[in-house]
């Protein structure tokens, strides 16, 4: 395994372009495959995990015309998720696999629903997880099915995406849902495809049964999430720091980490398409409920080990079913570097001290938890940061950037 030292760094200052959005690329490459017409797709994420959705998109063919194929996934829940619920309609024989991590995160509230809407789906494995066998089912269109919505909001985008296809339905929603500026991406990508979603609050989702349309042209935004980093970055060793290609005009729920560095102490500025960060650790303590922006949330845990007092980070049970369980392994990492952590079903609490020097980190095969951790070098103290190059599910290029805006 590899390992990259960074630190001490005592200042972050300058400007970086952000690599496209995860969320509204796959997103964007599933819906321009299932529509009538060519799209032109700009500013599209090239990492790992659009990736393997292009080379799953790339075998099934255009409008998704072939009926039998054996896809790999990755550790992409943002391809196999949709993937599922989509090719459990198109009348076909599928295998759906992943990684070994994508293999223990749960899709049974998924696949309950499908079933539900009359698709024929079997575990290869564990009961309740991928690998999937999917093949052709008895699909009625205008049927109403219900999820839960306190696991995954990925559930809930994946039948909102694919209903389309069974001649439009109902979906209700069961419980309090989770990470709903993730649904609203799926709700204005899909009517810029030209598929109008009647929402009743949070709870009811009527569905039309009309067929996609391309808008001829699609612009990808910069990934607000990543774009979390760069930000805590000015707000802590001085800035600014600004980020281009994503702005006030966003549709991405994690914009609102600005609320964050704002209630830190930290100045923030937005324009269109641009955000700028400055600020001085130590910055002020914080609890907050941050179930909006869940990816975004682990940058503030990060930045909690700048603060001036405990720190919590509230309603985020879904950490425990991303790409590692990160309740677990930020408290853990946490830890490593000289913080008092409380780790709770829901919540972290991370008490800063004296920063460690020389801690090495442990990333588990988590993106973020590399991108999160490297802030820690800011505090002016040595950090090791084991398998840097996990990075390249979302940004290949993270560290590069990072090393760009700070000294």
């Amino acid at each position: 395994m590899t390992a990259l030292d960074l630190g001490p760094l005592s200042r972050a200052a300058g400007t970086v372009r952000l690599p496209g959005s995860k969320s509204i690329s796959n997103r964007v490459l599933l819906l321009a495959a299932l529509a009538r017409g060519e799209t032109e797709v700009r500013g599209l994420l090239d990492a790992e995990d659009t990736q393997v959705m292009r080379a799953a998109l790339g075998k099934l063919g255009a409008g998704l015309s072939a009926k039998q194929a054996e896809l790999f996934l990755g550790n992409a829940g943002t391809a196999l998720r949709p993937l599922t619920a989509v090719l459990a309609l198109c009348g076909g024989d599928y295998r759906l696999s992943g990684s070994p991590r994508m293999h223990e995160r749960p899709i049974r509230d998924l696949v309950d629903a499908l079933r539900a809407l009359g698709a024929r789906i079997d575990y290869l494995g564990a009961e309740g997880f991928p690998p999937l066998a999917i093949h052709p089912g008895r699909i009625a269109a205008g049927q109403t099915v219900s999820v839960r919505g306190d696991v995954s909001s990925q559930y809930l985008s994946a039948l909102l995406l694919a209903l389309p296809l069974a001649g439009g339905g109902t979906i209700e929603v069961e419980g309090d849902l989770i990470s709903k500026p993730y649904v609203e991406i799926t709700l204005h990508l899909m009517q810029r495809f030209g598929v109008d979603v009647r929402r009743t609050a949070w709870r009811r989702f009527v569905v039309p049964g009309t067929g996609y349309v391309s808008p001829g042209k699609v612009l990808v935004e910069g990934d607000a999430s990543s774009a979390s980093y760069f930000l805590a970055a000015g707000a802590i060793a001085g800035g600014p720091v600004r980020v281009e290609g994503v702005g006030r005009a966003s549709i991405q729920g994690d914009v609102r980490f600005a609320e964050v560095l704002e209630a830190m102490g930290a100045r923030v500025a937005l324009g269109e398409d641009w955000i700028e960060a400055e600020g001085r650790a130590p910055l002020r303590a914080f609890d907050l409920d941050l179930n909006h922006i869940p990816d975004a949330a682990m940058t503030a845990a990060a930045m909690a080990l700048f603060a001036d007092g405990p720190c919590v980070v509230r309603n985020i049970a879904s950490w425990r079913v991303k790409e590692t369980d990160r309740i677990a392994a930020m408290a853990t990492e946490l830890g490593k570097l000289g913080a008092g952590v409380e780790a709770g079903a829901d919540y972290l609490k991370v008490a800063p001290r004296k920063l460690a020097s020389g801690a090495a980190l442990d990333t588990y095969d988590d993106h973020r938890m590399a991108m999160s951790l490297s802030l820690a070098a800011l505090g002016g103290v040595r950090v090791r940061i084991n398998d840097p190059e996990c990075v390249a599910k979302t940004f290949p290029g993270y560290f590069a950037a990072f090393a760009g805006i700070t000294r």
